[in-house]
């Protein structure tokens, strides 16, 4: 008994004794618990954080980011300062609220909203006189044909023709277009109806209403003297002025035609022939070629003269021939045997105005002197043309234009009759259809390759780490 009494009163002693360790053992820590697992549902911070330090905003150490709400803790105290609210990149589209951290045991409060984007600034109309003007509602165009008169011109006082004037509204509006024309010496107007002179040549017609785009004709009944081969070459000119009510300014045309005298007067044993000169769009020098034949039957000396237009000259003639003047050049053909024909070619050049003026026209006068006999002489006139002169009228109000003009030599025609930008469309359209075919026979390779080597095996797994 006094065994047993002795070792109760030393387990009470020891009990009295540890007694507040083990009070103490009971007591929570101070320092807070981190959650690795899912988060409870206590309000709180980031797990893994320490209760003087904030929170990471979006992410926790050793796991995966959180953008929206962070993780709570179990007994961490509130941070000190609440995190900020994330900023807006993008106000159009505002992102989802996030919470702050509220106090233990309280709902979250959500941040305040982003404020939206001011809205944008109205468009304001240009400033007045800064828009670029309407494009001018007048524009005309007017082409001629030439006066050619026939062999029976030879054999007449006079000779009775006509010239074909037409006449196309390019505007876009209805106009009052009026017609006048100037004739060279050697020819009068015949009775055209509605036209009368107006002095020095110059003739004018009464006025036509045309609906825009409409083209009309006219022909002028015209009289050639029987001397005006004389004074070849002879050429005039042809005028339309448009215009339409409310619309300020004047569209205006003109073009040029040429008299065009067959070889003559007529004389035994010569024959004369000229070609015509044309200029292409790039307005380059061009040939005129002369052939002076003898159908006599004693050889003869031979001679021509070339007569051109003002602005049409001969920049170099060619051995033989020699610049009289600026619009005349001599040549010598040599001996011209019987039965034979000469062959003479100079080089000639235009302005840009003579071109504008196109069509014009030229005289060349042949000569034969025969060793016995008399001299015989014979001339004509060729017709010069020009491709810029078949430009369409760029009209500017409200100044008048012309419907002729020098365009860029990039256009020109080679001598097959296409233009570097047809050659050019071919050449793309050739080397599209190479491609394609190209393409097509790739394509045809691949499958038969395919369908040669059997199906595809099947891809093998391995096994992951």
């Amino acid at each position: 008994m006094s065994l047993l009494g002795t070792s109760l009163t030393l387990g009470l002693l020891a009990a009295l004794a540890l007694g507040p360790a083990w009070a103490g053992a009971a007591t929570p820590q101070a320092d807070p618990v981190v959650a690795t697992t899912d988060p409870v549902n206590e309000p709180g911070g980031e797990p893994g954080s320490s209760p003087t330090e904030d929170p990471p905003p979006t992410e926790e150490p050793g796991g995966s980011p959180e953008p929206s709400t962070p993780a709570p803790e179990t007994t961490a105290p509130l941070p000190e300062s609440p995190p900020p609210a994330p900023e807006t990149t993008a106000p159009e589209v505002p992102p989802a609220p996030s919470v702050t951290a509220p106090a233990p045991g309280g709902p979250p409060t959500p941040a305040p909203p982003v404020q939206p984007a001011p809205p944008a600034p109205p468009v304001r109309p240009p400033a007045p006189g800064s828009e670029a003007p309407p494009p001018n509602p007048l524009g005309v165009q007017v082409t001629t044909q030439d006066v050619t008169l026939p062999t029976a011109y030879w054999n007449a006082a006079s000779t009775a023709t006509t010239l074909q004037v037409t006449v196309n509204n390019t505007g876009t509006t209805a106009q009052r277009i009026r017609l006048s024309y100037t004739l060279p010496v050697g020819l009068t107007d015949a009775g055209t109806k509605g036209c009368a002179a107006a002095g020095g040549g110059t003739y004018h017609c009464g006025a036509w209403t045309a609906a825009a785009g409409v083209r009309f004709s006219a022909v002028l009944r015209l009289r050639v003297d029987g001397t005006a081969w004389r004074q070849m070459p002879l050429a005039g000119v042809v005028q339309v002025v448009a215009d339409a009510p409310g619309v300020p300014g004047e569209a205006v045309d003109d073009q040029g035609f040429a008299v065009l005298f067959p070889p003559g007067p007529p004389a035994p044993g010569i024959t004369l022939a000229a070609d015509e000169v044309a200029f292409d769009i790039s307005g380059t020098a061009s040939t005129l070629t002369l052939r002076l034949g003898n159908t006599g039957t004693v050889d003869a000396a031979g001679r021509v003269e070339v007569v051109l237009p003002g602005g049409v000259t001969v920049p170099a003639p060619p051995p033989g021939c020699v610049t009289v003047d600026p619009t005349r050049t001599r040549c010598d053909a040599g001996t011209v045997a019987a039965g034979r024909a000469a062959e003479v070619r100079l080089p000639v050049e235009a302005t840009p105005q003579a071109q504008r003026e196109a069509p014009l026209s030229g005289a060349v006068i042949g000569q034969l002197d025969p060793r016995s006999g008399a001299t015989r002489q014979m001339q004509m006139s060729f017709r010069i043309t020009a491709a810029a002169a078949l430009a369409t009228p760029v009209v500017s109000p409200p100044a008048p234009t012309g419907s002729q003009g020098v365009l860029a030599g990039g256009a020109a025609a080679g001598q097959d009759g296409t233009t570097s930008v047809r050659r050019t469309a071919i050449l793309l359209i050739v080397v599209s259809a190479l491609l394609v075919v190209l393409a097509l026979a790739l394509a045809t390779i691949a499958l038969r390759r395919r369908f040669a080597g059997g199906p595809t095996p099947e891809p093998t797994a391995h096994p992951t780490d």
